[in-house]
C-alpha cells in the first residue's frame, strides 16, 4: 500500500458539467486517462479531450433508458481491486480490467426534484444507483483511490493535482472517502425521508452544514451548528454569532412570525421581555423598550418593517447583542453598526422546520412545531361578563406572547404592549404574582389590562389575584376539572373570561 499514489485512471460520471472542463483538462494536461459514458463522454469529447468509451470496457452499452451503464465487473473490479493483494492484481490482469484510482461522480439531483414539486416518476428517476455504488466503492478502497463525489471538492481536487502533479496521498484520500460516505448517507436519508412521507417511522437528520461556534451555552463547552444561516438571514455586521445567540433568534423567529401588523420585540434568555405593536417602528420600539428597559440589556431585538433612521438612533441608546429586521435604512445601518460587535442580521425569510427535536435520556425526542394561534374566533367566553373590541385585540395580542414563553408561563398585556410576563416558574400563581410584581415595578397601571395564561388554572386563587390587581379579561385554554370556580370568580366581580380549548405549554 502506498502512502503516497500516482493516478493511472480517471473514472468520470457527472450529471451537471460545471467545472468539470477545468478537471479534465489538468487530467489531460497530466496525461492521465479518462473513461466515461453517456453525456459526461459526449461533453469531454466536445472539449477536444479523448476519452475511453465504458461501453468499450465492458462491451456493453448503456441500457434501460440508461439505468445501467456502469454497473460492470470490468468498471467495478478496477475500483476495487487491493492494489497490494496479488491475487486482485493477477484477476485485473487475466479480466483485462485496467486500474481506476480517481473517481469523480455528480449524483442525480433527488433532493432538488423533490423540492420542485415534481411528479412521483420523475422523483424516482433521480434516485441515483450507478453514482452511489461507484462512491461507495471508491470510498471503500480509498486506500487506493480517490473519490470526488462532490462538485464541492472540484477546487480542492485542482489544487491537489496542481501540487501533487497527479499524485494523492492515503492521508487525502482517507478526507475524499469521508466526505464521499457524508454525500451517500445523506443522500439516502433524503430518499428514506421521500418514502417515509412524514410518518415517522425512524428519525434521520442528515444536515452537512456545520459552523462551528466560539463554544457552547457556557465556555467550557464545545458547540457546533449545523444548518444553512445563509438561507434565513444575510450577516450585515458584527461579531460570530454564538450558540445562545442562535437559541435567541430562533425563539425570536418563531414569536414574530405571529405578527402582521408593526411590532418590536425584545428577547432574553429565550423569552419576550418587551414587545409592542403599533403604527410605525419608533413607537413600536419605544413600547417594547418600556416593558422592561433593564433586561433589554443585551438582549436579542427583532421587527417585521425595516428600521429607519429614527428607530436606529433610539435603539443605539442601550447595549444589545442582536437585531433582526427584513431591512435597514442606510442611515440607521451606519448608526447600528457604531458597536462593532453588535450583530446586524438582515432577515431573508421566516422558515422554520416543521417539526422540533431535542435529546433527552439516550434518546430524542421530535414532535410537530406548535402552529396553533387562536384568533378570536377560537376564543370562547365562559362567562357572563362579555369582552369588549379592544379586549379581544388584547387577549389574541397576550397569547400569542404567552405560546412562546417558557412554561409556567402568564402574560399581561395593555393597548397591544407586553406589560410583564412571569416565566418558568413551578406554580401558576407564583409566575402571576412574578408577572404583577414586574409591571408594577416599571410603574405600569394594570386596570383594565389583560391576562393569557398557557395552560389552565387548576384553582380559583390565580384569577382572584389577577382581578384584585386590575385585570378584567382573561384567556386561557380551560380543562380543569374546576374551571367552574374560575368562571364563578369571574362572574361575581365583573370579570371577561374565554376558553380557546387549547394549552401552549413550553419547556
Amino acid at each position: 500500500m502506498a502512502l503516497k499514489k500516482k493516478i493511472s485512471s480517471a473514472l468520470i460520471s457527472v450529471y451537471s458539467k460545471e467545472g468539470v472542463d477545468n478537471i479534465v483538462n489538468k487530467l489531460n494536461t497530466l496525461g492521465i486517462p479518462i473513461y466515461s459514458t453517456g453525456g459526461t463522454r459526449d461533453f469531454i469529447e466536445k472539449l477536444g479531450i479523448s476519452v475511453n468509451p465504458v461501453e468499450e470496457l465492458t462491451s456493453y452499452p448503456s441500457i434501460l433508458g440508461g439505468r445501467v451503464k456502469t454497473l460492470h465487473p470490468k468498471v467495478f473490479g478496477g475500483i476495487l481491486a487491493r492494489r497490494e493483494v496479488g491475487a486482485d492484481l493477477r484477476q485485473l490482469e487475466e479480466y483485462e480490467i485496467p486500474e481506476i484510482d480517481l473517481v469523480i461522480v455528480d449524483l442525480y439531483p433527488f433532493e432538488d426534484t423533490v423540492q420542485s414539486g415534481a411528479d412521483e416518476q420523475a422523483v424516482i428517476e433521480k434516485i441515483d444507483i450507478g453514482g452511489i455504488a461507484l462512491i461507495r466503492a471508491a470510498a471503500k478502497n480509498y486506500k487506493d483511490v480517490l473519490i470526488v463525489a462532490s462538485r464541492q471538492q472540484y477546487a480542492e481536487l485542482l489544487d491537489l493535482l496542481d501540487s501533487g502533479k497527479g499524485e494523492a496521498s492515503l492521508e487525502e484520500r482517507k478526507l475524499f472517502a469521508r466526505e464521499a460516505f457524508n454525500v451517500t448517507s445523506h443522500y439516502d436519508a433524503e430518499i428514506f425521508k421521500y418514502f417515509d412521507a412524514g410518518q415517522d417511522t425512524a428519525l434521520k437528520v442528515s444536515e452537512r452544514n456545520a459552523r462551528k461556534l466560539r463554544y457552547g451555552e457556557n465556555p467550557h463547552q464545545r458547540g457546533i451548528f449545523f444548518g444553512n444561516l445563509d438561507e434565513l438571514f444575510e450577516q450585515l455586521h458584527g461579531k460570530e454569532i454564538s450558540y445562545n445567540n442562535l437559541l435567541d433568534i430562533d425563539a425570536a423567529m418563531g414569536l414574530i412570525s405571529e405578527f402582521e401588523e408593526t411590532t418590536f420585540a425584545i428577547l432574553k434568555h429565550n423569552n419576550a421581555c418587551g414587545l409592542a405593536s403599533r403604527d410605525r417602528p419608533l413607537d413600536a420600539w419605544t413600547a417594547a423598550l418600556a416593558g422592561d428597559p433593564v433586561s433589554a440589556f443585551g438582549g436579542v431585538l427583532i421587527t417585521n418593517r425595516p428600521v429607519d433612521q429614527a428607530t436606529g438612533e433610539e435603539m443605539n441608546r442601550i447595549f444589545f447583542e442582536v437585531v433582526i429586521a427584513p431591512g435597514y435604512e442606510d442611515k440607521a445601518l451606519e448608526i447600528l453598526k457604531q458597536k462593532k460587535n453588535r450583530i446586524i442580521l438582515l432577515q431573508k425569510k421566516i422558515s422554520l422546520s416543521e417539526k422540533t427535536i431535542r435529546t433527552a435520556l439516550n434518546g430524542l425526542i421530535l414532535q410537530e412545531r406548535d402552529h396553533a394561534t387562536e384568533t378570536g374566533k377560537y376564543m370562547k367566553t365562559v362567562t357572563r361578563q362579555g369582552i369588549s373590541d379592544r379586549q379581544l385585540e388584547d387577549l389574541v395580542f397576550a397569547n400569542k406572547v404567552v405560546k412562546h414563553t417558557k412554561s409556567n408561563a402568564i402574560v399581561l398585556v395593555k393597548d397591544k404592549q407586553l406589560l410583564a410576563s412571569g416565566t418558568g416558574q413551578t406554580s401558576r400563581v407564583d409566575a402571576l404574582r412574578q408577572s404583577i410584581d414586574k409591571a408594577l415595578h416599571f410603574n405600569f397601571d394594570l386596570q383594565d389590562a389583560v391576562m393569557a395564561s398557557d395552560a389552565f388554572f387548576p384553582f380559583a386563587d390565580s384569577v382572584e389575584i389577577a382581578g384584585n390587581a386590575g385585570i378584567t379579561a382573561v384567556v386561557q385554554p380551560g380543562g380543569s376539572v374546576r374551571d367552574q370556580e374560575s368562571i364563578d370568580y369571574c362572574d361575581n366581580h365583573g370579570m371577561a373570561m374565554v376558553f380557546t380549548g387549547i394549552r401552549h405549554f413550553k419547556h
